[in-house]
């Protein structure tokens, strides 16, 4: 094993030190990247290169509103080229990937029916209503995944489709086969949405070659924490939906009478004054992770790779899979130990050893108790891995999980609200809170 990884684009608070209810501090091992990512240098250096010049986009006569909008629509192009989309493809900019996919659940044709996995996301299971929405069940391998999906579409009735596919595990990290599922799709005449929030970050995501004909992700998990996200594809259903939000922008004109004339495109669905300092930080993310993809590829092979021979050390810990131990994946591992609460796990890694990982259903309940059938537990810890992961973080974590299952925490915790929390805690929190 290869004891260093390669230099990638820096984050901010890599150095950030926390500190632990013995009284001593240390430098944060922040495992929890797939729920949401910290900013990237370049993405805070452009953000704040942008304030000065901050204005109103699209109708401003004022030079600052013509950089903003320059900056704002820009971005579309950046998005374009980040997933692959086509030179037509509509960029539609939103808050994150619920959002985005909510907009185009309600921009479906009436009559669409929709087919989704149960192992989604809730923001790619829940937004779908109606009595045409099919749930599939859990499939145990890629090729079961095709198959469900194939006999789901042979049996949807007459009118639109739309398959809903995820592009990486959010439980598990485990990439999905979304160019096979794409192709049935295709074949069967229905349309496809990936939601690729949690493949972006990590891996190059190629639509156009895929044959997916729309894609969704947050700004939030690439490094861009400024409340921006993005709906890309095919723009005939958007341009005859109901504007997503009424209001300014998404028209072209308001007569004293008569029907609204809306506006196509993606002014459509981006009524109110768009929110261009998120936008401008989503696209340096994208160029920044385009840019070094190689190196983020390396980066994150090694220390999934470690991280992974490290836990299969720990004793009783079983991880979670729903294709199998040597299925690619990103760099996600979630899993239960035998006899121990996985929300009592995740409190003393951080109150004793500084390192933030995540326990619960990890929105994906559906998922998650499948997954955990046959055992006691209700929950998971998960570890995601990111640009500002370390081989020492790895390294700590494996050391504090074998430390914990053979002696124990070393602090005394209580459950509040349902959560596990050291009994008198001596950490303050920084003065950065209002």
């Amino acid at each position: 094993m290869v004891d260093s990884v390669p230099a990638v684009p820096a984050v901010v608070g890599a150095q950030l030190r926390v500190p632990l209810v013995t009284g001593d501090s240390i430098e944060y091992a922040n495992l929890d990247h797939g729920a949401s990512a910290p900013c990237l240098n370049a993405v805070r250096d452009a953000v704040n290169e942008l304030l000065p010049w901050y204005a109103s986009v699209h109708r401003g006569a004022g030079f600052a509103s013509q950089v903003c909008t320059r900056v704002y629509e820009g971005a579309r192009d950046v998005l374009r080229r980040f997933v692959g989309a086509r030179r037509t493809d509509s960029v539609i900019f939103t808050r994150n990937t619920t959002d985005a996919l909510n907009l185009l659940a309600a921009a479906l044709p009436a009559d669409t029916s929709v087919v989704v996995f149960d192992t989604e996301h809730h923001a790619a299971l829940l937004p779908w209503g109606g009595d045409r929405v099919r749930r599939l069940g859990i499939p145990d391998s890629p090729q079961d995944a095709v198959r469900l999906l194939d006999e789901a579409l042979a049996e949807c009735t007459d009118g639109p489709k739309l398959a809903v596919l995820t592009g990486a595990s959010n439980v598990t990290g485990e990439v999905w086969p979304v160019a096979e599922l794409a192709r049935v799709a295709r074949r069967h005449g229905a349309r496809t949405v990936l939601d690729a929030a949690q493949l972006a970050p990590h891996r190059p995501v190629r639509i156009a070659e895929l044959g997916v004909d729309h894609a969704v992700l947050s700004g939030h998990k690439l490094y861009a924490p400024f409340g921006a996200g993005a709906l890309i594809g095919r723009d005939d259903w958007l341009d005859t939906a109901t504007p997503y939000l009424a209001g300014g922008g998404a028209t072209r004109s308001v007569p004293e009478s008569g029907e609204i004339d809306w506006n196509t495109g993606p002014e459509r669905h981006e009524a109110g004054s768009p929110n261009t300092v998120g936008v401008h930080a989503l696209a340096t993310a994208c160029a920044a992770l385009t840019e070094h993809a190689e190196a983020i590829a390396w980066h994150e092979e090694l220390l999934l790779e470690r991280l992974r021979n490290g836990l299969r050390g720990v004793p009783g810990l079983r991880e979670l899979s729903l294709f199998g131990a040597e299925h690619d994946r990103v760099g996600v591992v979630s899993f239960v130990v035998d006899g121990q609460d996985p929300g009592l796990l995740a409190a003393a890694l951080a109150a004793e050893h500084g390192i933030g990982v995540r326990d619960g259903l990890f929105c994906a309940h559906r998922a998650v108790r499948h997954l955990l059938a046959g055992t006691d537990e209700q929950r998971a810890v998960r570890i995601s891995l990111g640009l500002g992961t370390t081989v020492e973080h790895v390294d700590r974590i494996v050391r504090a999980l074998c430390g914990l299952i053979a002696d124990g925490p070393q602090w005394r915790y209580e459950q509040v609200d349902g959560r596990w929390a050291p009994v008198d805690d001596p950490r303050e929190f920084p003065a950065v809170l209002v």
